[in-house]
């Protein structure tokens, strides 16, 4: 896409992208943020785009995960570093001693997702006859049964992969 169309495109559709940038972030200043945004991400990639592609909805999955990534962001930072400062504390006759409290838990939230994380990273490291079986057993919760049928293996079969993925999980994550 030369600069030419990108600007052209940006005039036709250039409306729809940041009403709906404010829409999705229920306020008209985080609306522009967003479309300012979306709109720089696709100009870095301008000499990428195919004019004959459908470039507005790309530009709207642009904008969505800028959008989540922004969220994400706000949210892990509100976790890790509350808004809220001590003096408020002070002023309000509040407990220090509780938001410590609060620390540990959020301490230990972050400790179990990075376990989690763990976890999910070593079981994606699993051939794929593991892995999926793995994947049906605890995530679809399917019985054996149902995941015999659902891979045309016998269900002895299902049982030793799940005996082995275990296995091989165990030993994964125990060396760690």
């Amino acid at each position: 896409m030369s600069e030419i169309q990108f600007e052209e495109f940006i005039t036709l559709y250039g409306k729809d992208i940041l009403r709906f940038c404010r829409i999705t972030s229920d306020s008209d200043s985080e609306g522009d943020d967003l479309y300012q945004d979306t709109l720089l991400k696709m100009w870095e990639h301008h000499d990428k785009l195919d004019i004959s592609q459908n470039i507005k909805s790309y530009a709207l999955s642009v904008a969505i995960l800028l959008w989540r990534n922004k969220k994400r962001k706000f949210a892990w930072r509100k976790k890790i570093a509350p808004t809220e400062s001590f003096e408020s504390y002070i002023e309000n006759g509040k407990d220090f001693s509780n938001t410590i409290n609060q620390t540990s838990l959020v301490e230990q939230d972050i400790i179990k997702k990075e376990e989690i994380h763990k976890v999910q990273n070593t079981v994606a490291r699993l051939p794929e006859k593991y892995r999926i079986t793995i994947y049906l057993f605890y995530s679809a919760d399917m019985s054996i049964k149902e995941i015999a049928s659902c891979m045309k293996l016998t269900e002895n079969t299902v049982k030793t992969r799940l005996r082995r993925a275990k296995n091989i999980l165990k030993q994964n994550l125990t060396e760690k």
